[in-house]
């Protein structure tokens, strides 16, 4: 039987090891900035020259990298899809047009599904791109356009399996992403529209009118009104405040929990006293359609709890609380 080593030696090893690997791999991903160039600018010209989608295909843990970046391609504004070398000798080969372009990936660039499947690439009129650690390989010679992703060793302590050649890929596969999503112009609102249960999505997707609630649910009435009325409507209203507006229905002020604590300080005779002598005046207001984060800055920017929404004549047309936008997840 191997001699058993103490738990202590084992963990040293292990923190050692692990250095070595993340090591080996930053160096890895590091060394492919120096071959970027003239075959990476070409490559991303090609795809945004051409009229398809962008296939993603590899096969093993080249394929999984090629899964990955295809999902960051759709999500960034490059329409792609992955395509299994396998299953694409097998029927799946029929997804790919002629204005498609292919990216290939494979550390060796001599996957025999992957090389079964070019001369049918071609023959189909479609623009192929090879991503290889072998710049001499069969798939990297066929290839339009070869994007060098060779790495000086592999993490691994046998050198075998995939890791540095497979981080290389990544890395270089996010690149080219990035890149197209540059060009495209892509920017936080797309990324939003293609992630809308995320929650960037949440913050530039949802708009005031969204959150806040209706006209008819806010507490409203005249300036007017005495203070005892009104405090009816703020406890009815659950808002922990009352809108006050005119006859054009345009908020003239509010009257809040804070503005009752501090009359009741100065010790306002709350059978006797007026709305309009306890509202603040001129309040805050927001258009219902803007976006819910901007409403959030706002309240926060002003330390307020409430917030009132007009529409384009300043009607108040909803209002909406702190609460709310932590019920939206958009805070």
């Amino acid at each position: 039987m191997p001699e058993a080593r103490s738990s202590h030696s084992t963990t040293q090893n292990a923190a050692a090891l692990a250095k070595r690997v993340l090591l080996i791999e930053a160096r890895a991903v590091a060394a492919l900035a120096d071959r970027v160039g003239d075959a990476f600018e070409r490559a991303v010209a090609m795809i945004l020259q051409r009229n398809g989608r962008v296939i993603v295909t590899g096969i093993g843990k080249s394929g999984h990298i090629a899964r990955k970046l295809a999902a960051t391609l759709a999500s960034t504004g490059t329409p792609a899809y992955f395509v299994h070398a396998a299953e694409a000798a097998h029927g799946d080969l029929g997804m790919i047009t002629a204005e498609d372009v292919v990216i290939a990936l494979s550390n060796s660039g001599a996957s025999e599904e992957l090389l079964t499947i070019v001369p049918l690439v071609k023959r189909r009129g479609a623009r192929l791109i090879s991503m290889t650690g072998n710049p001499a390989s069969p798939l990297a010679r066929e290839a339009d356009i070869h994007l060098d992703a060779a790495v000086a060793e592999e993490a691994c302590p046998l050198n075998l399996a995939p890791t540095a050649s497979t981080t290389a890929a990544l890395a270089l596969g996010d690149a080219l992403a990035v890149a197209l999503l540059d060009a495209r112009g892509f920017g936080a609102e797309d990324f939003a529209r293609s992630h809308p249960g995320g929650a960037l999505g949440r913050r530039l997707l949802t708009h005031v009118r969204d959150v806040m609630r209706p006209a008819e649910r806010v507490p409203a009435t005249s300036a007017d009104a005495s203070l005892s009325d009104a405090l009816l409507l703020v406890t009815r209203g659950g808002m922990g405040m009352v809108a006050a507006i005119d006859t054009q229905r345009r908020p003239v002020g509010i009257f809040t929990d804070g503005d009752l604590r501090r009359a009741l300080e100065k010790g306002c005779d709350v059978r006797t006293a007026r709305l309009a002598e306890l509202m603040t005046r001129n309040p805050h207001t927001i258009s219902a359609d803007a976006l819910a984060v901007e409403a959030a800055e706002m309240m926060e920017r002003l330390r307020i709890s409430q917030l009132i929404a007009v529409d384009g004549e300043g009607r108040l047309t909803g209002a909406l609380t702190t609460h709310d936008l932590m019920q939206a997840k958009v805070i």
